[in-house]
């Protein structure tokens, strides 16, 4: 019965991985072209703790820990947990560098049944920077950084359904007020907040095997633009929506196994496409918007690729709007769609082995990489580990390691009244 469900939460793995390889390099005019979003403070969406790291960056059904302020808070009111605390560590880009890192310190207290407090900060230094002038000459030393500082609160609706709000403050100096291109930069600030919503039913049969299922949707980092420079031009915040899923298979007092997946999309403005001579917007909307306009545009901006003639010529219509090829706009759209998928392995609520795959686009990011790792867990602690391989060359995230230390300060009798999940 186990090798059944590992073989097969393996191969669901693979067989995306695979298809997410398939069908994405440009061949002709009508293919897609490199268009990134781009957001400040993407450090916001590096995935802080090695569980999650390990199975696919998912983490929006599954069940709560202390880092579920990151994933989703309203999961934390079904913790069978009184209380955790838990650090983070991950080398990050260490093909690049060996003194970029990420921190993350996370932690949660339950006021009573239905509700949970608590909140996380997270540090991440990109190592030491010289920066000289026009001639060469060091100017200064910096170690730019980021941190964000957030609050969180998680309520139980009933026994199967839960909201829980963030609140945090962004704070990134890059540039310790450097002139950059002749303007004065400053430190980044903003303030944001999260919503999330969740679904949890532990009577669940799969045939003859008891077991639970998971639903949860998040919307984070809403929040004010972010600007570096005295000129006040801003950036968007990694504004994004996800949706995740969780099936536990409890197949015997020892042995569980849980397979989750996460689809997820950043709701910021797509780059149009403008003419190289006159920056005209040939295709596809301004992104200079208000932040909430922004959110709702990200959903039908994608500017698709441009009709050509015979000649390689963009063809212009009789308005004196550009011909965009049928389907790509919508194609662009689809391609803006982030997924990852993973599986949890427990015995004896003892030891955890986990595997994952995460797929993004190659015009969005091209992130594309299986992740493994393993948990330990006793009495009050525990210890997790990941480690990424990309599924593409010269990927700077390749070999990507994580490290989760997590203490349980004490157990309560949530689970023999009320609806919980199991703990992890």
């Amino acid at each position: 019965m186990i090798k059944k469900y590992l073989f097969a939460g393996i191969t669901t793995i693979m067989s995306a991985a695979v298809i997410g390889q398939s069908g994405n390099e440009p061949k002709d005019a009508s293919d897609l072209q490199l268009n990134t979003i781009t957001t400040a403070v993407p450090f916001l969406q590096i995935t802080p703790d090695s569980r999650s790291g390990a199975m696919g960056d998912v983490g929006t059904a599954i069940s709560p820990t202390s880092n579920s302020f990151f994933w989703n808070t309203s999961m934390l009111a079904f913790s069978e947990e009184d209380s955790e605390i838990s650090l983070s560590y991950s080398p990050w880009l260490k093909n690049i560098a060996n003194d970029i890192n990420l921190s993350h310190l996370a932690g949660f207290i339950r006021l009573n049944e239905r509700n949970v407090v608590g909140g996380s900060l997270r540090f991440f230094s990109l190592g030491e920077i010289v920066f000289t002038d026009n001639n060469g000459n060091k100017t200064q030393v910096h170690t730019p950084s980021e941190f964000e500082l957030l609050a969180g609160y998680s309520f139980q609706l009933n026994d199967k359904f839960s909201l829980g709000l963030n609140g945090k403050f962004i704070y990134s100096d890059l540039t310790a007020g450097a002139s950059v291109e002749g303007s004065s930069s400053k430190a980044g600030m903003a303030g944001a907040a999260d919503v999330s919503f969740s679904y949890f039913n532990e009577d669940i049969r799969y045939g003859g095997t008891p077991g639970s299922l998971a639903f949860g949707v998040t919307l984070n980092n809403v929040g004010n633009k972010v600007s570096y420079t005295i000129d006040d031009d801003r950036d968007f915040l990694p504004t994004n929506l996800k949706l995740g899923s969780a099936m536990t298979f409890d197949l015997d007092s020892y042995n569980s196994l849980t397979w989750a997946v996460d689809v997820s999309k950043l709701l910021v403005p797509t780059s149009p496409l403008r003419s190289s001579a006159t920056g005209e917007i040939m295709s596809g909307y301004d992104p200079n918007v208000g932040v909430v306009p922004g959110m709702l545009q990200s959903f039908y901006d994608a500017p698709g690729a441009l009709a050509e003639d015979e000649n390689g010529e963009f063809i212009q219509n009789a308005d004196g709007s550009y011909e965009v090829v049928e389907g790509t706009k919508l194609k662009e759209e689809l391609t803006e769609i982030m997924i990852g998928t993973g599986i949890e392995y427990w015995y004896n609520d003892l030891f955890a082995a986990r595997a994952g795959y995460f797929y993004e686009n190659l015009n969005k990011g091209a992130r594309q990489h299986l992740t493994f790792g393993v948990g330990l867990k006793y009495n009050m602690f525990g210890i997790d580990f990941s480690y990424l391989t990309s599924l593409r060359r010269n990927n700077p995230l390749q070999n990507t390691i994580r490290f989760t230390l997590r203490l349980h300060l004490k157990n309560n009798n949530k689970a023999a009244n009320k609806g919980s999940v199991k703990p992890d």
